[in-house]
């Protein structure tokens, strides 16, 4: 049988790579969602504010994707946390509700940009958000922590590092958080065929950087994680062609800060 999922923000950059090469999956029935429907690509429409659309799209529903958002840096209280955070509140009790399996969350690798650029984090080094963007995610994954630690929901959290959406790094501070889309994809479907038992997990989405700025080995044994591309390789390729590379190390991970 195959798995059901919900994709939220499906028409967005990184939600629609991955709303189409989920479909071509055998193994899954695929909706698509977004703030405004899409009958050409076959997305649905979703204020995910909207608690009886919520219920109704994740009925039958094995995974849900979220990775809907809202983008105002400087409406903290207006949109960050009454359009993201409140609105995957509602999520995950609709979730719950219709005996959803899964949420896997589109979190960022700015949930931790405030460490320094020559350290290596990992995903057990404490929050340190770079911006309210970067805080919004941290309180989604904190959410998710309650509701799987409550016996709820299993709650996994990609930090994405750059998915700039034509597939190759375009600077050099890029080639430490970077992923291929073959890369996110694999990612997301080990994500989804993760052990029953994994309940809780956070994780940041990056290819095999040579010059990564976080930990990633462990997945491969954890969820069968093996990204394919190295950053590194295509920006030297990039040199070795006269194209031009961005020069935009930052102090911090998450790039400069005001």
């Amino acid at each position: 049988m195959k798995r059901k999922l919900l994709l939220t923000g499906a028409a967005g950059r990184i939600g629609n790579a991955l709303f189409k090469g989920l479909k071509e999956d055998s193994r899954y029935e695929v909706i698509g969602a977004d703030i405004q429907a899409d009958e050409e690509q076959g997305i649905a429409q979703l204020d995910i504010n909207d608690e009886a659309r919520l219920a109704e799209l994740t009925k039958g529903i094995d995974t849900v994707l979220h990775f809907a958002w809202i983008k105002d840096e400087d409406d903290f209280l207006g949109k960050v946390l009454q359009g993201n955070v409140a609105g995957a509140y509602k999520l995950f009790e609709a979730a719950v509700q219709n005996g959803v399996r899964r949420i896997i969350f589109a979190s960022s690798n700015h949930a931790t940009g405030y460490y320094k650029s020559d350290e290596t984090t990992g995903p057990s080094d404490p929050y340190r958000p770079d911006s309210f963007y970067g805080l919004s995610k941290c309180y989604i994954e904190l959410l998710g922590r309650l509701y799987s630690d409550q016996g709820k929901i299993s709650s996994l959290n990609i930090r994405i590092g750059n998915f700039p959406g034509d597939d190759r790094p375009h600077s050099e501070r890029a080639g430490h958080i970077w992923i291929s889309e073959r890369d996110l994809l694999q990612l997301v479907n080990c994500c989804i065929q993760a052990d029953e038992g994994l309940q809780y997990l956070n994780l940041y989405g990056t290819s095999a950087n040579s010059d990564n700025y976080y930990t990633i080995g462990y997945l491969e044994e954890l969820i069968g994680y093996k990204p394919q591309d190295d950053a590194a390789e295509l920006l030297e390729q990039a040199k070795a062609e006269g194209r031009e590379i961005r020069k935009d190390e930052t102090e911090y991970q998450g790039g400069q800060q005001e």
